[in-house]
């Protein structure tokens, strides 16, 4: 069978890494719609936003170990309708035991559509490029949803916007089709053998487990945190779509150098630079530092991500490694979210989550840099079963 053009591989991994990530940015508009509607608390916000980023990481979890026999195609088809089904569900009411529910199903969609969007850039001969590319299209359309979600959240409340991001999936199940329709071994290819983690792998996993817990324990209440200075949801809202077009152009800059950069000194700017960014969102007091702050977090988060993706193709090309880091992404993210939604109970302020979010991202770069440069894993295996493309 003829490998899909480069093009459409592309799409395809674009509506897929835009589908997988819907939770993770717009989850903090339905916090505050949440909490402005139905007056639950951020620490019972926080175990909400954990339940879905739990069941995100699950569902990667029990995918890495088949890799190989996974079809993304299948996995983003599925994913759609589980999330499509979940998000309208939020939509009937505020039960809390209902609202629980639906993040375990969005959650499990995100996981399985991210899971195809890993497997799918590892057939490709530049994964750290084609991740970043997804991550492109993903964020020019999130520019746009960004500016019209608050929106549709100040006419139709928070059962709107779940509609919405429903309406969303639903779409780019539809474009994400266009993921390969095979697994990523062919039939006859050997099977991969379970071997454990090495030191490089462990370091890899490491360093994005302290990067994710660091760097997006504030992101569910980020809008929260801007609301605490005077900035309303639909301001934010703007600035969000600001910083989301320049980590768009970010990723165009990193997806056409990628391969041309020292890997060691990329991740560790990067890292610094969310590291510091996530300082300056929670001690910024006017509207213009937060702003700029955000936009900083923002390039720096969706470059480091891919640097440290393309760390795992290199030490592991059979993918296992990349949808593990992913899966220990969602696991960390669901822990920072729950301890950021107790602190600001407990404090009132989310004041000192930022400046732990630049310690973690700092122990994340030591993790990294030693293994930024490793020579490419070769694995025979999978060299005979799959084309390359892009």
């Amino acid at each position: 069978m003829r490998p899909a053009p480069a093009w459409r591989l592309l799409l395809g991994i674009g509506a897929a890494t835009a589908a997988a990530h819907i939770g993770n940015n717009f989850s903090t508009y339905l916090i505050g719609g949440l909490i402005d509607r139905y007056g639950f608390s951020p620490a019972a916000m926080g175990a909400w936003s954990m339940t879905e980023t739990l069941s995100y990481a699950a569902a990667m979890f029990v995918i890495a170990p088949r890799a190989t026999t996974v079809r993304p195609r299948g996995l983003a088809i599925w994913a759609g309708l589980l999330v499509v089904l979940a998000q309208a569900a939020g939509a009937l009411g505020g039960g809390y035991a209902l609202l629980l529910l639906t993040r375990v199903g969005t959650g499990i969609g995100f996981g399985l559509a991210n899971a195809a969007v890993n497997l799918a850039a590892g057939t490709t001969r530049h994964p750290a490029r084609a991740i970043s590319i997804g991550i492109t299209c993903q964020t020019l359309l999130y520019a746009a949803v960004n500016i019209v979600l608050p929106l549709v959240g100040r006419q139709g409340g928070v059962a709107g916007m779940f509609l919405a991001l429903a309406a969303l999936s639903a779409v780019l199940t539809v474009v994400a089709s266009a993921l390969p329709g095979r697994p990523v071994a062919a039939r006859d290819a050997a099977p991969l053998p379970r071997t454990p983690l090495g030191a490089a792998e462990r370091r890899v996993l490491l360093a994005m487990a302290l990067f994710t817990f660091g760097s997006l324990a504030i992101w569910p209440f980020m809008e929260r945190a801007a609301h605490a200075i005077g900035i309303s949801a639909v301001a934010f809202g703007r600035y969000q779509s600001a910083a989301t077009l320049a980590s768009a152009l970010g990723n165009v800059v990193l997806a056409a150098i990628v391969g041309r950069i020292r890997g060691d000194v990329a991740v560790a700017l990067a890292l610094a630079t969310c590291g510091a960014a996530c300082c300056a969102l929670t001690l910024s007091s006017a509207a213009w530092a937060f702003a700029v702050a955000l936009v900083a977090y923002n390039v720096a988060w969706f470059v480091s991500y891919p640097l440290l993706l393309g760390i795992a193709y290199r030490v592991d090309r059979s993918g296992r490694l990349p949808v593990l880091c992913s899966a220990v992404w969602l696991t960390m993210t669901s822990v920072g979210s729950l301890l950021t939604g107790i602190v600001a109970q407990v404090l009132g302020s989310y004041a000192p989550v930022g400046p732990l979010g630049l310690v973690f991202c700092l122990l994340a770069a030591a993790c990294a840099v030693p293994v930024a440069d490793r020579a490419p894993a070769s694995n025979p295996t999978l060299s005979a079963a799959r084309p390359r493309t892009g």
